[in-house]
């Protein structure tokens, strides 16, 4: 399983005002285990899209980047890696 080392969490502007809720941009710097399938040697990201409104909160849509290359990783996170992602995105809210 991998932490999370860093990251910058911004509102989305909606300026049409079309969707509800708020939404949020999270980029989270990875410390992945060398026998993790994730692994690379040149780091990891997240980069998400967390939702929260009044009926349903939690990651719309992520992508994995490799950091040095800002490559998408073909790869899904498993349902505990999700789980552990959208809990410390949820505790990590900017105000």
């Amino acid at each position: 399983m991998f932490k999370v080392t860093e990251y910058t969490a911004d509102l989305v502007k909606d300026p049409f005002g079309i969707l509800t809720g708020k939404r949020y941009e999270f980029v989270l710097d990875l410390d992945v285990p060398e026998e993790d399938e994730l692994h690379s040697d040149k780091g990891v990201y997240i980069k998400l899209i967390y939702m929260v409104d009044e009926n349903r909160e939690g990651i719309l849509k992520y992508e994995l980047h490799e950091r040095t290359t800002d490559l998408i990783l073909d790869f899904e996170m498993e349902e505990d890696e999700q789980e552990a992602i959208a809990a410390f995105c949820k505790e990590h809210l900017p105000e």
